[in-house]
């Protein structure tokens, strides 16, 4: 059992991550920044069963601070569904990148894309410049749409039934972008 959660606040120079991982009867916390080093704990209980409580509990507490659910960066898969979202949010943000007019629009599109593409954005952020020009939103759309257009894999439970493709929600892995795409941050 893992999850990796994100919260992010580019108005209040937030950009962090917590994660957990139950292997056994010990439950790993991990926190910190996005991009930095982090710190971790390994708290160890009595049973599996004590370590999947204290799991949930952890991650119901963090969900009701404003994290969500997300993959770290550059690894896991996400969902098809999640890339074409980062892409519309792209799309969101161009225009505003393209005049220099930064709304509340602009801050809430930019920090649901940051969910769902993590970002190491630094310790000290400014939201206006994240995006310095149309050409850094067209780039990192141009990586999103190249993983829609690959061989991506299907879920592990697909292998164990038969179930027809179109009802299956195709996962792509954020490990074939290049590392260029935070090139400018």
């Amino acid at each position: 059992m893992e999850i990796y959660l994100v919260f992010v606040d580019t108005i209040q120079n937030s950009n962090k991550f917590w994660s957990a991982k139950i292997e056994g009867s010990n439950l790993t916390v991990e926190w910190g920044r996005v991009g930095y080093k982090s710190q971790t704990k390994v708290h160890s209980f009595s049973s599996h069963s004590v370590a999947v409580k204290k799991f949930h509990n952890l991650v119901t507490e963090k969900k009701s601070k404003g994290y969500s659910e997300s993959q770290s960066q550059m690894n896991g898969n996400r969902h098809i569904s999640d890339i074409r979202r980062a892409i519309q949010l792209l799309n969101v943000l161009r225009p505003y990148v393209a005049n220099g007019n930064f709304d509340h629009r602009y801050i809430q599109a930019l920090n649901e894309y940051l969910q769902i593409v993590p970002t190491p954005l630094g310790m000290q952020i400014d939201p206006y410049i994240i995006y310095r020009s149309v050409n850094d939103v067209d780039y990192q759309k141009e990586l999103l749409n190249s993983l829609l257009t690959t061989s991506t894999p299907q879920p592990a439970a697909v292998a164990v039934a038969h179930i027809p493709e179109s009802t299956v929600e195709k996962v792509v892995s954020l490990k074939t972008i290049s590392k260029n795409f935070w090139r400018h941050l």
